[in-house]
């Protein structure tokens, strides 16, 4: 009797072209597991990504505004589902494989600091070996998750998790397709974000934006992904020199308007006092960390084990930890 994954994989020989790649032909994981009776090995790094304590936490990590009020502004959760949903609807369109795409997408930032990029900055300075998240990312599926144990993704996931940034000669088209989407969600998102904020208004974004991609969130989504589409299909993939052109004005755009901003941007100064702080005090204090961490600290160093456990903070925690560590308790005197 052929098993669902069988006839999942034979599918795939019917419908996945040529560029893409078939879940039969991955390179395998870091340790050779049994295949699945039910589900791919791409559909099974899904699950894995899915039900990680580092996914589940990015729905308290900021994407751009830091403790913002109000409660439709973007996480790094949110941020990870328009990313995937963006590039598993492209990878559809062009027969690409959406379970491998999908995978990437929502592994991609699973090493993303609290604090958004303000949170990798700040890390990058203290942390002597410098951070970045990309790297983190791959770390934390191949050597924090479940213990220390990883989680044992395919050598296709774990490669377009650490290359959705820059990229690689080696990619495979579904983390090509992951890295575009990245950017089309951020600057579309962004700007979204930015204008409920009221730091701008629609009528601002330059006018190549509004005339080649459009005027609301919707259309310039529509618009991105629609050239990403038919201009992948005849070439590499990528979008058209147009489209290009475009989409580069608009993120410069927001670097200058959003990102740089001095009123998007007005609390980052306290961010590398209160990771810088909380760093200080584990590597004086290394006891003192968790025991997944403590292994870490045993087997790569104190500095190391210190930056895995900051890195993965929420917001949140990192406020908690910072205030526990520093603040005075309060105390009733009898």
């Amino acid at each position: 009797m052929q098993s669902p994954r069988e006839r999942f994989e034979e599918i795939e020989r019917l419908t996945i072209c040529e560029r893409g790649v078939q879940s039969a032909n991955s390179k395998g994981r870091l340790i050779y597991e049994e295949p699945d009776f039910l589900r791919t090995c791409f559909q099974r790094d899904i699950d894995r990504i899915l039900h990680s304590k580092s996914f589940r936490r990015l729905k308290h990590k900021t994407q751009v505004f830091l403790q913002p009020e109000g409660d439709h502004y973007r996480t790094r959760l949110t941020h990870t589902l328009e990313v995937t949903r963006i590039a598993r609807t492209a990878a559809r369109a062009l027969s690409l494989n959406e379970d491998l795409t999908e995978a990437i997408g929502l592994g991609h930032d699973l090493g993303h600091t609290p604090f958004g990029h303000a949170g990798e900055r700040a890390l990058n300075e203290i942390y002597p070996q410098g951070f970045r998240h990309y790297e983190q990312s791959h770390r934390v599926v191949d050597r924090i998750e479940k213990s220390g144990r990883g989680l044992n993704l395919c050598h296709e996931t774990r490669l377009g998790i650490l290359n959705h940034t820059y990229g690689s000669k080696d990619d495979t088209a579904e983390a090509t397709l992951v890295r575009l989407s990245d950017r089309v969600a951020y600057i579309n998102h962004d700007v979204d974000d930015a204008i409920r904020a009221k730091i701008l208004k629609e009528e601002d974004l330059p006018e190549i934006v509004r005339q080649r991609i459009g005027n609301s969130h919707s259309s310039r989504i529509n618009a991105i992904v629609t050239d990403l589409v038919e201009n992948s299909a005849v070439g590499e993939i990528g979008m058209s020199e147009e489209m290009t052109e475009a989409v580069d004005c608009f993120r410069d755009f927001l670097f200058e308007a959003v990102y740089r901003n001095p009123r998007a941007k007005s609390e980052e100064s306290k961010v590398k006092n209160i990771l810088g702080g909380i760093w200080e005090h584990y590597v004086k204090n290394p006891d003192k960390l968790p025991e997944d961490y403590l292994r870490i600290a045993d087997m790569e160093g104190v500095e190391r084990a210190v930056c895995d456990y900051v890195s993965g903070m929420t917001d949140d925690y990192a406020i908690y930890q910072f205030g526990n560590i520093f603040v005075p308790a309060a105390w009733e005197l009898r």
